[in-house]
């Protein structure tokens, strides 16, 4: 059978970007008709419950088998299921809110359906709304308070007359409460069960507490039980050591204790009657047929329990007496047997702490009974329950499965730029651009191994905001690199808009667009001659250090020698030679001469083309010098290719998804001056022009002149090298 709006053959069509086809999914008819696509024409056949910008409850619905991933099967199982209870599937392209109206009546689900739809409406105090929303179902404990029973075999003490909500809160206090769907703790069939029956085992055994032959001293009998039961061990030791000692004679010295425990005590500051080391000594003085004295001969340690024990159980029992034998301690116990062995008998609960009087008259009331009521009907409102799980799964459909399907089936919302992606999770702004494809990285260092074969440029950046932390990886497919390096700080704005502290912590280098390929050769150049420059400048200086050092060093040296003869007679000192000094500027003037000289060469040339030749000129320059750099580029930035960004997070992409040059001017965009906007032309702070290079020029000019007036033969002799390759060169 055919859900409505499937056709045994449907009609597709397909849009193409990012250099493939994709599916268009405008209609209900095209998402109940997915089984039938194939799915190599899918973008993708799984995608990550977690680090996409998507409902995750939603997710977790669709997401069957619980794995964490969303795959195709199940994506058509949850198109499937909502078309089935919608009168069309249209409604999923809608989105938005689940009208009421659009619930399809006309099956008995259906209708469980519509009716648990507005009766959550109800409970939301909204009985007229004709519209459910993912908000509205969203307040649970608000749905199932406003019910009188929600289903969950849980009874709690709200709407409850006040006896019942009593009973209620006793349970709850002794045995602990279970969560109800409204959010408050109630009580379930096991524990309602649990404690009456504890209760009742209690109650009866008080009860039995109360005959006669379990009061051998009438109101006393509690209390002289408890003095029995103070020295019981210790009398029964007493008299077992005395029949030990009429076994075997030797034993009773060895019985009443060492000398060396003796010592030992002897030897502390006893506290009193207390003392611990002391109790362990026997009761009374061990002999064979030995009788306990109540009166004198006791351990100082337990004569005042004796004390208790003969005044409170054995005057009352057997009458005055100084001493206690055996048999006498045989009647005592006999007396008290029958106690003990109900004493014995007492239940195991916690329900003791509850005073008598109060768990009695819960026992003999109707709590139980009208508990029990109570949970049956909660009960037998489970299947109405389990419908507002229902209505929520469908209101959630209705509003995210269309989107899922453009950001799975086809990446519609990514290529036509209507609407952020699901794997987008905001922009970054950095360096003058914002950064549009930015995806959450659980594990950079695993990320970059396979990302880095998209040919995309990335920044992988540690994002920070009120101790929470989130890392991302942001494409940068506009602009150049030159300012970009690791430590650099930028913003990230997320999907709520929320401001995020970003720093790069790492980069994976690729073209990043045409421009910064044609100006790269030009800065490498500039860069080298800076670095050479600052190399040479270190050098000299470097040179002028050591120079500077050595003359002081030898200066000192001559101080702080002693001469070992006559110091020789100072010679003159030598003559200015003008002739050296002439040829040394006249070289330099020379060698810029020569600079000068070819560049006019080349200013020449190009002056003397045509009109229409010079640009031609310049251009097959700048393609002589750029042309292999752009080249390049254009061949790797034309392959850049979405799919192992996002394989690198747990997607399963299923083409080539590429990003062009033109696209990805659309996902990096920079600074440019709004429309209409006013700039002022004038920097105060612009670098001032400088006549130093003129000035230094005319005199490197000045003084080859100078010397060749002055001494043209050095001149000509300097310049002599110079000729003398091309004097040699050969005739043609």
């Amino acid at each position: 059978m055919l859900l409505p709006n499937k056709t045994p053959s449907h009609t597709w069509r397909f849009f193409r970007a990012g250099g493939f086809d994709q599916v268009r999914l405008d209609t209900g008819a095209d998402l109940l008709n997915l089984a039938r696509l194939d799915q190599k024409l899918w973008v993708a056949l799984s995608c990550p419950t977690q680090g996409v910008e998507f409902d995750p409850r939603t997710l977790a619905q669709i997401d069957t088998d619980g794995d964490g991933h969303v795959r195709a099967p199940e994506l058509i199982a949850a198109i499937d299921w909502a078309a089935t209870r919608l009168k069309s599937a249209d409604t999923l392209i809608q989105g938005g809110a689940l009208a009421l109206a659009d619930i399809d009546d006309s099956h008995d689900d259906g209708r469980k359906l519509l009716a648990s739809a507005r009766g959550i409406l109800a409970s939301l105090g909204k009985a007229d709304a004709p519209a459910l929303t993912v908000e509205d179902c969203a307040d649970v404990a608000r749905i199932y308070g406003g019910m009188a029973f929600n289903g969950d075999g849980v009874v709690t003490a709200a709407g409850q007359d006040e006896a019942l909500a009593a009973a209620i809160g006793t349970i709850v206090a002794q045995l602990g409460g279970q969560p109800d769907r409204s959010g408050e703790a109630g009580v379930n069939r096991d524990t309602v069960t649990r404690f009456f029956d504890e209760a009742r085992a209690l109650v009866a055994w008080r009860a039995q507490g109360a005959q006669a032959d379990l009061l051998p001293l009438g109101a006393d009998t509690e209390s002289a039980h408890a003095a029995l039961q103070a020295v019981r061990a210790k009398v029964d030791d007493f008299f077992t050591r005395c029949r030990l000692a009429a076994f075997d004679p030797r034993a009773g010295g060895l019985l009443n204790g060492s000398e060396d425990d003796l010592k030992r005590i002897g030897a502390q500051v006893l506290a009193g009657a207390g003392d611990a080391d002391l109790a362990t000594l026997p009761l009374a003085y061990v002999q064979s047929g030995a009788a306990l004295s109540l009166t004198t001969g006791l351990n100082p340690a337990w004569a005042d329990a004796v004390a208790a024990l003969r005044d409170q159980v054995v005057i009352p029992l057997l009458g005055a007496r100084t001493e206690l034998t055996e048999a006498d301690w045989a009647q005592v116990k006999a007396r008290f047997a029958a106690r003990d062995a109900w004493l014995a008998a007492k239940p195991a609960t916690v329900l003791e702490a509850i005073e008598a009087d109060t768990l009695s008259a819960l026992v003999a009331g109707d709590a139980h009974a009208r508990l029990s009521v109570l949970l049956d009907q909660d009960e037998a409102a489970a299947e109405q329950a389990a419908l507002i799980a229902d209505v929520e799964r469908l209101v959630r459909y209705v509003r995210d499965l269309a989107r899922l399907a453009n950001n799975f089936v086809s990446f519609t919302d990514f290529y036509t730029r209507r609407d952020k992606a699901s794997f987008q999770a905001g922009t970054l702004y950095i360096d003058g651009r914002s950064c549009d494809l930015c995806v959450k990285v659980l594990d950079p260092a695993r990320h970059a191994t396979l990302a880095t074969l998209s040919g995309v440029y990335l920044l992988y950046a540690d994002c920070t905001r009120a101790g929470q932390k989130l890392t991302i990886a942001a494409a940068v497919t506009a602009g150049d690199s030159d300012q970009l390096m690791v430590g650099r700080n930028g913003v990230f704005y997320n999907r709520e808009g929320r401001d995020w502290d970003a720093t790069i912590t790492k980069i994976v280098d690729h073209p990043i667009s045409i421009r910064q390929a044609f100006w790269s050769p030009y800065k490498k150049a500039v860069r080298l001659m800076a670095e050479q420059a600052q190399k040479f400048a270190a050098a000299k200086a470097k040179a002028a250090d050591d120079l500077a050092t050595q003359s002081v060093t030898k200066a000192g040296d001559k101080v702080t020698t002693v001469p070992a003869a006559a110091p020789a007679p100072n010679q003159p000192p030598a003559a200015f030679d003008v002739a050296k000094f002439a040829g040394i500027f006249a070289a330099v003037g020379l060698a810029v001469g020569a600079i000068g000289t070819a560049l006019a060469s080349a200013v020449t040339g190009f002056l003397g083309l045509k009109a229409w030749q010079m640009p031609l000129a310049l251009f097959g320059l700048m393609l002589l010098i750029s042309g292999p750099a752009m080249a390049m580029a254009y061949f790797k930035l034309r392959n850049r290719n979405l799919g192992p960004i996002l394989d690198a997070n747990g997607w399963a992409i299923n083409t080539r998804a590429r990003i062009n040059i033109a696209f990805g001017t659309a996902l990096t965009q920079t600074a440019r001056l709004p429309e209409g906007a006013d700039r002022a032309l004038v920097d105060p702070y612009a670098d001032k022009k400088t006549r130093w290079p003129w000035i230094v020029l005319a005199v490197l000019v000045l003084a080859w002149v100078t010397a060749y007036v002055v001494a043209p033969e050095k001149v000509h002799e300097l310049l002599q090298p110079l000729s003398a390759p091309a004097a040699s060169a050969p005739q043609g």
